[in-house]
């Protein structure tokens, strides 16, 4: 009868029993997987943070942007709103066309870059326009890994750690199976704590991947979509320049 005793109160009963009869390994594990976790979840929620401000500045410029029809309208407007990936691919263009006046002033710096002979006075050569796409085009892209910083974490993180859990888990079982050689006793009560010992590595690893591959999904599709319409946006800078005749 006391033996009897003494073997329920060995056997874990909680998820906290577990964690503390598990096997050093297992614990070691747990402990990579707790950080892991904290990691991906402070990744995320600074993450959250950066693109809500950063859509909602955005949100911001667009519905002015969508009034204006004229650059000079547009420059006022980006220096009025909260900073955003729109106001700094705006900025850059505008900088780069304020070089171009620049240097037209000075005299240009060679046949090909100036403007073309029978064209209105400030209008841009062919070759300026597609260094301006370029430009555009290398800011948006700069704007998508500036956001998409610390993202790809979030995928190591989800296809890491159920790799780490079933190592746990693993270890845990051939740890059990030693000890039940060990002490000669093969029944069902000997063998079922150490595997439940073992398994918590596996649910463990699968609550941090769980969230980590949910998120990195959620913040790649807002991105995607911030990309798209940065895309969009300097197509519209381009089009405007054509209506001013600048193109």
């Amino acid at each position: 009868m006391i033996a009897a005793l003494q073997v329920s109160q060995a056997i874990p009963t909680t998820p906290i029993e577990l964690v503390t009869h598990a096997t050093r390994v297992t614990q070691f594990v747990l402990i990579v997987l707790v950080v892991l976790s904290l990691i991906s979840w402070g990744i995320m929620l600074s993450k959250w943070l950066e693109l809500r401000g950063a859509e909602r500045a955005s949100r911001t410029f667009e519905n002015e942007f969508t009034r204006a029809t004229r650059l000079d309208q547009v420059r006022a407007l980006a220096k009025r709103t909260p900073p955003s990936p729109f106001t700094r691919v705006f900025g850059r263009a505008a900088d780069f066309l304020h070089d171009l006046r620049a240097g037209a002033a000075r005299g240009g710096d060679g046949a090909e870059d100036a403007p073309l002979p029978n064209a209105p006075q400030g209008r841009l050569s062919g070759s300026q326009v597609e260094a301006l796409r370029l430009l555009l085009d290398s800011e948006s892209a700069a704007e998508r890994d500036r956001l998409t910083r610390y993202i790809p974490a979030l995928a190591m993180i989800g296809s890491v750690s159920p790799l780490i859990g079933l190592l746990g888990t693993v270890l845990g079982v051939i740890d059990a199976f030693i000890g039940i050689a060990t002490r000669g006793s093969g029944n069902i009560g000997a063998i079922a704590p150490g595997v439940a010992e073992a398994l918590i590595a596996t649910a463990a690893a699968l609550a941090v991947a769980i969230p980590a591959v949910f998120g990195y999904n959620l913040f790649a599709a807002r991105i995607n979509r911030i990309d798209g319409e940065l895309d969009a946006f300097g197509t519209e800078i381009i089009a405007m320049m054509v209506r001013e005749g600048q193109i």
